[in-house]
């Protein structure tokens, strides 16, 4: 058999494709990744698997009823395989109609995702251009990983981005910190993956530098691994959600000691009087001392004093996990962070201060890139409407409902028409079965995908699109260093389409095409934006390849524009120089803006806040705290059904960590089938017993395709999704951001045979239910699918 070998890219790295001439049959790693991630490993059964989308689909109740007629059945409903030039023409009467009857802030651009990693093949960016030219659309703002950060941070030191471009680098800490105080750990898991793409991943060999120079580590979650085992990390478990009345308890500590730098808070931070009086009970005759922060955490107090000296008689620094701030008042352990660092005083210094955010991608302080790759442009969006990125069930519920957002009041649209592309709210959406609810509001929901996932069958039309793999492109990494060719490896499975394309037919048959396409095909905007990329270079001083040597050539790695920055060095050095973005020019420990908006959930600075599912019945009833987070064996949720990612299950469903104490609590052993519930939901799971998990926890990845089983209590989720049981609040009226790492919930063995997983299999297909239509089979079965499948 013949093979071929030619160069990929995805957010978790570089591999080689292995082809047997006309079908992918391997990813291998790419040999100059010190560390390559083995999420490679699920491309190829993903993009040859029975889940895989093979044609255009409409649901069957939508094109026999037509647009929003009851009942209306997302979800459950059957598909029946349509001819493009048929969906095409569905979907430009759609959009026609819904901008006639309800104007374009009636259409809502869901796209949200990781998307692919090719610079041109960008799934929100092509609808997104191409919804443009239709007049518009509401769009989302924000992202669910760090959003409190997004919405936060300017009020208190700058843009977030910004300050995550800038995070001291890991080098500079193995040279000159002795402590860096963990708040939500650093999980190797998570930097396998990076925004657009990762060539070499460093974030181990870095990590261990530090280790070898002597750096101690000391890393606050309830999960061991958390924090890498070659360490050595101290592991403190503190209750989850009380991050900040700890960083309170270290805080005062240094108050009531003398140990904080008055002098590095008069001249670089405003309003620390205002925290002091806060720390020390003046507002509530509470003092946030050791012995209170314990009581929250279950933390000594006396490990906690300790720590908080080791802190300020050590160059220290701060580091909190992206997951941190998803939780119940997230906004404020970030807040709390940023004063702790300050009243430290070590802001701006090599090795000390904080950062929010190592360790949520493979780049944060390991490399960045040394000018911006180019991108096709999305054009001008004529509609001002958007909403807060998490969100969107409240939007469909609530059309015309108002809420607050950054101090504004805001109303939610009245939505017709929802296009998904490039990501799954099934998965990363919390509550799915007020999600599920929600979905069924909308007149018409068109989902642009690869697999069958609970988006797709929560869509009336759906689209199948070619993966990375199937189409020519070049990998840039939005903080990466590296520039990969990607040569189209196979064709697209089935009738798959390339994006590009059928945007400029839908845009043909509504007479925009020029303004779409500017005349250029894929290929044209492929090299048109490698062309914009070389002329970028050439003005920061780096050469690149023309496109014909580029893409059949070898990854380009760029130099590191700054392999030894120190986050806010140069405003340390000179503040009135180099002032922050801030109304006071400085570090605003109280902000006057945010006190002005008198919010009852975020304060003027940061303050304690107990999570909203503790206490009252609901605790006694559901009294393990659920965690969740990045799985190892994939991104979020996409490509769930390939090799390495079906590899780690238990019986097929998503392994839950439990202590053992907890587990003989309820007769369930290793590998067993259990149940989790609260009032929410319901998910099955495989229980994997440990003592990595704090006892009290229990620790269910995300990522598993959402698989409601609707004749079951609650739609129970077959298949081991944490987002059935999360709570969809948000962290508060500030930044609007999702909270779903503060939730409760029992967990008890599963009895009886456990119903079989459906969610990697495709939906049930039926005849066309018009009678102008001819008939076909019923009914396509899975064995026809793949059948078909080896035939494209």
């Amino acid at each position: 058999m013949s093979t071929d070998h030619k160069l990929t890219a995805s957010h978790w790295g570089v591999g080689l494709a292995v082809t047997d001439g006309k079908t992918l049959t391997a990813i291998h790693p790419h040999p100059d990744d010190p560390d390559p991630s083995p999420i490679n490993d699920n491309i190829t059964g993903s993009l040859n698997g029975a889940a895989r989308i093979l044609r255009p689909a409409v649901r069957k109740s939508w094109l026999e009823r037509g647009p929003g007629a009851g009942p209306v059945a997302r979800g459950r409903d059957d598909f029946v395989e349509v001819a493009w030039e048929e969906v095409l023409k569905l979907i430009a009467a759609e959009i026609k109609r819904v901008r006639r009857d309800h104007g374009n802030e009636a259409i809502y651009a869901g796209s949200y995702g990781w998307s692919s990693a090719g610079r041109f093949h960008h799934a929100q960016s092509q609808l997104k251009r191409f919804l443009n030219t239709q007049g518009g659309f509401v769009r989302s703002e924000g992202n669910y990983s760090y959003n409190a950060a997004l919405g936060l941070m300017p009020f208190i030191v700058g843009p977030f981005r910004d300050q995550v471009a800038k995070a001291t680098r890991w080098s500079v800490i193995a040279n000159h910190s002795d402590l860096v105080v963990m708040f939500g750990g650093m999980a190797e898991r998570n930097t396998q993956v990076s925004d657009g793409g990762v060539a070499r991943h460093r974030m181990r060999g870095n990590l261990q530098a530090c280790a070898e120079a002597g750096v101690k580590f000391v890393s606050i979650s309830p999960l061991r691994t958390d924090a890498a085992q070659g360490l050595k990390a101290e592991w403190l478990a503190p209750n989850p959600g009380s991050d900040t009345a700890l960083m309170l308890g270290l805080a005062h500590t240094l108050l009531s000691e003398g140990l904080h730098d008055e002098a590095f808070l008069a001249r670089y931070c405003v309003g620390f009087d205002r925290v002091a009086a806060y720390l020390m009970g003046n507002e509530d005759a509470q003092p946030k001392d050791a012995h209170w922060a314990a009581q929250h955490t279950g933390v000594s107090a006396e490990r906690i004093v300790g720590l908080a000296r080791e802190m300020a008689a050590s160059r220290t620094m701060i580091s909190v996990a992206a997951g941190v701030q998803r939780t119940d008042f997230g906004e404020q352990p970030m807040w709390m962070a940023v004063t702790l660092a300050a009243m430290l005083g070590q802001i701006g210094l090599p090795g000390g201060g904080y950062t929010v955010g190592y360790g949520v991608n493979a780049n944060i302080g390991n490399i960045e890139r040394p000018f911006r790759w180019a991108a096709m442009g999305q054009g001008t969006n004529p509609v001002t409407e958007f909403i807060p990125v998490a969100m969107v069930s409240e939007m469909l519920l609530n059309p015309g409902g108002s809420y607050t957002y950054l101090g504004q009041t805001r109303r939610f649209p009245d939505v017709k028409l929802v296009w998904w592309a490039g990501g799954n709210p099934f998965h990363h959406h919390q509550d799915l079965n007020r999600l599920h609810a929600a979905f069924q509001r909308p007149q018409t929901v068109i989902v642009n995908d690869i697999n069958w996932t609970a988006t797709a069958r929560h869509a009336d039309i759906v689209l199948p699109v070619a993966a990375a793999q199937e189409r020519t492109d070049f990998g840039a990494g939005k903080s990466d260093n590296a520039l990969v060719p990607m040569q189209q490896v196979v064709p697209p499975a089935g009738e798959a389409r390339v994006e590009y394309d059928i945007y400029a037919e839908l845009a043909a048959l509504l007479g925009t095409a020029e303004a779409f396409t500017e005349g250029r095909s894929a290929q044209d905007w492929v090299q048109k934006l490698w062309d914009d990329t070389r002329a970028a270079g050439a003005t920061a001083g780096v050469a690149l390849p023309e496109w014909d040597r580029f893409i059949a050539g070898e990854v380009v790695v760029v130099p590191d524009p700054s392999p030894s920055q120190v986050f806010l060095a140069e405003f340390r050095a000179d503040p009135e120089t180099n002032p922050l973005p801030t109304p006071s020019g400085k570090i605003e420990l109280f902000s006057d803006v945010i006190a002005g908006f008198a919010l009852p959930d975020c304060k003027g600075h940061a303050s304690w806040f107990p999570p909203r599912d503790l206490g009252g019945a609901h605790t006694a009833a559901h009294p393990l705290y659920l965690l969740s987070g990045q799985p190892k064996t994939r991104l979020h949720s996409q490509l769930d059904n390939g090799a390495y990612s079906l590899s780690q299950k238990i019986a097929g469903r998503e392994p839950v960590l439990i202590h053992p104490d907890d587990a003989a609590a309820r007769g369930i052993k290793d590998g067993d089938v259990v149940e989790l519930f609260n009032a929410r939901g319901r998910c099955l799971a495989g229980a994997r017993v440990t003592e990595d998990i704090a006892q009290g926890c229990v620790f269910l990845w995300t990522g598993a395709w959402y698989d409601p089983d609707f004749d079951a209590p609650q739609a129970r989720d077959r298949h081991g999704n944490p987002n059935v049981l999360t709570h969809d609040l948000r962290t508060s009226s500030l930044t609007q951001s999702p909270a779903a790492h503060s939730a409760r919930v029992e967990l008890v063995r599963f009895a009886g045979i456990p119903p079989e997983v459906q969610s990697h299999k495709p939906p049930r297909f039926r005849s066309d239910p018009r009678p102008d239509r001819p008939k076909k089979s019923a009914q396509v079965t899975d064995v026809r699918h793949t059948d078909e499948r080896a035939k494209s």
